[in-house]
């Protein structure tokens, strides 16, 4: 393959990528929003779609070790490439929290909300925001962009503890809200999870650009 070629290839890597990031934005948006709206048709549209968010992260692993084997690439391109690698797995594990958030539709179905889902949407808003901020910064370079991020995954975290509390204290109130409050903090857990691994994709930019690890899940 001659250098454009190879080019080229990684171009399309970068494509695929962005196109599974734009997969599991929507997944992070739609899990969320079937939680809220009680909608079971789509949580069960949620957890058919991961399968291709899965089959496309093989797909780019693939793509990985093809060009790695075939192409024996200088270091620097072999770093991008490692580093498309991990961040196509961090994908795919928002990916599975996000069926995971989808699953507590069902489990409430029958019950009416002990409070109106109000914080958890707005996890949902900023980890959104922050996926797509987190690729841009992977395909510009911009590491400078990544403590901007890192200061969104704080408002995150801010908003998984006030839900924790708000649910615990209904809970500690009145033990007949126990297994929806529960559901509801497992719904914030694994939408605060979503944030750590688009910090941990922050981390493979910056380790692409600087070739150093950096550790922003503290």
């Amino acid at each position: 393959m001659t250098r454009s070629g190879f080019d080229t290839a990684l171009e399309n890597l970068n494509e695929d990528l962005l196109r599974m990031g734009s997969m599991v934005e929507k997944q992070v948006h739609q899990c969320i929003e079937a939680v809220v709206n009680r909608d079971e048709e789509l949580a069960a549209q949620i957890m058919e779609n991961d399968d291709m968010v899965d089959n496309l992260q093989r797909e780019i692993e693939d793509k990985c070790i093809r060009l790695i084997a075939k192409e024996q690439p200088l270091a620097i391109d072999l770093r991008t490439i490692f580093t498309i690698s991990k961040i196509v797995t961090d994908l795919e594990r928002m990916a599975d929290h996000a069926v995971n958030i989808s699953k507590v539709v069902k489990r409430l179905k029958s019950e009416a909300y002990i409070k109106e889902i109000v914080d958890i949407p707005r996890m949902s808003v900023i980890v959104e925001k922050m996926i797509k901020k987190a690729l841009d910064s992977f395909i510009s370079r911009d590491v400078d962009a990544i403590q901007e991020i890192c200061k969104m995954d704080d408002e995150v975290d801010s908003l998984y503890k006030k839900v924790f509390n708000d649910l615990l204290a209904i809970m500690a109130k009145d033990s007949s809200t126990l297994n929806q409050g529960t559901q509801l903090i497992l719904a914030a857990s694994k939408m605060e999870r979503i944030g750590d691994h688009v910090t941990n994709i922050c981390e493979w930019t910056g380790y692409l650009v600087t070739g150093k690890h950096m550790d922003l899940n503290e």
